[in-house]
């Protein structure tokens, strides 16, 4: 699929990033550019990867220059820079309008001088019906791909598209991690909300939804792929038991700044203008013009009728699907192989 081609993801060093980096390099890439801000976890990964196809960029999303520089020459881009913790962005919102509205319109715009094939930009189920500075500066960032494919319409060199998922589990700053360090502690382990639920995606699912937009993507087209959902308490249990502590003391305190109860992927009024393509929606970029009238006095297409897509509505995950799912994932194995070794 990347043979001979140079792509380049922004973020690289995130916990996305790294994994689309294994990816990309396992399906035979020419060359991986990562483009990140962090000179330490730059190095780790050069020395972890040891790789000379994967070259490292210091820089800024913030900085045009810095993606301008990263970009010449790519044919793809991936862009998964971003700040994504909601209450840094709820304590610190111009720095969220800073990098992810104004640093994805230098990725998008660069993107487009440089002439790259295909553009990506990653976005979250928080940007749907936004409550919290976070998933705001998401949704403009899903505006301002929108505003761009538009403009460039159907026939242009670029193919610019979004895509969106919930909670990636085991992600830098995630709620998973911090559990098991609780336990291991031997700290209650704090929850917000007991009946909030959240979307469980594992970073392979995330990577096949960036896949499966870079290979079917029109101009301007979101895309959503389907996921279960867990109550926050269900997760909690399903950890206990699986490190065998099920007994651990757990405590309530309270909702965070901005905090839903539970997340929605894709609105009604977005799926009446999607595609259910099985795993994954694809959400249609609304292609008229400013020149409203026509369209009223055409009439309007017939609308489907839809509900909003959401982690209470969607398949709710037992206990035991929980713990199958947390399996699944390399880096609750190795926590519970080192938990059993102490122990």
């Amino acid at each position: 699929m990347f043979e001979n081609k140079t792509l380049l993801i922004t973020g690289g060093t995130g916990s996305f990033g790294k994994t689309m980096v294994r990816s990309l390099l396992e399906t035979g890439a020419m060359e991986v550019r990562v483009l990140s801000r962090d000179e330490e976890k730059q190095d780790a990964l050069r020395n972890e990867l040891g790789d000379d196809r994967v070259r490292f960029y210091i820089g800024d999303v913030r900085d045009f220059h810095s993606v301008e520089r990263a970009i010449q020459g790519s044919h793809c881009v991936f862009h998964a820079a971003a700040l994504k913790q909601v209450p840094s962005c709820e304590f610190f919102p111009q720095e969220a309008v800073r990098t992810n509205i104004m640093g994805s319109d230098n990725v998008i715009r660069a993107g487009i001088a440089a002439g790259v094939e295909s553009l990506i930009c990653l976005s979250t189920d928080k940007a749907v019906f936004p409550v919290n500075a976070m998933g705001m500066s998401k949704a403009m960032m899903e505006k301002l791909v929108q505003s761009a494919a538009r403009e460039l319409g159907t026939g242009a060199k670029t193919t610019l598209s979004s895509v969106r998922y919930g909670n990636v589990m085991y992600s830098r700053g995630s709620s998973i991690p911090l559990f098991i360090r609780q336990i291991k502690a031997g700290k209650p382990i704090t929850i917000t909300e007991p009946t909030m639920t959240r979307f469980l995606m594992p970073l392979r699912d995330s990577v096949a939804l960036v896949m499966h937009a870079f290979t079917h993507a029109n101009q301007g087209d979101l895309f959503v792929k389907k996921a279960p959902a867990s109550t926050i308490v269900d997760l909690v249990v399903g950890i206990k038991e699986l490190f065998g502590v099920p007994d651990h003391p757990v405590e309530i305190i309270g909702w965070r700044h901005a905090e839903k109860l539970y997340e929605t992927l894709a609105s009604a009024q977005e799926l009446n203008c999607s595609e259910d393509m099985g795993d994954f929606f694809r959400i249609i970029l609304d292609q008229r013009n400013l020149n409203y009238k026509p369209y009223f006095s055409e009439g309007a297409a017939q609308v489907k009728l839809y509900a909003d897509y959401h982690s209470h509505n969607t398949t709710q995950l037992s206990i035991q699907s929980v713990k199958d799912l947390l399996m699944s994932l390399p880096e609750v194995q190795a926590e519970l192989m080192h938990w059993e070794d102490k122990r």
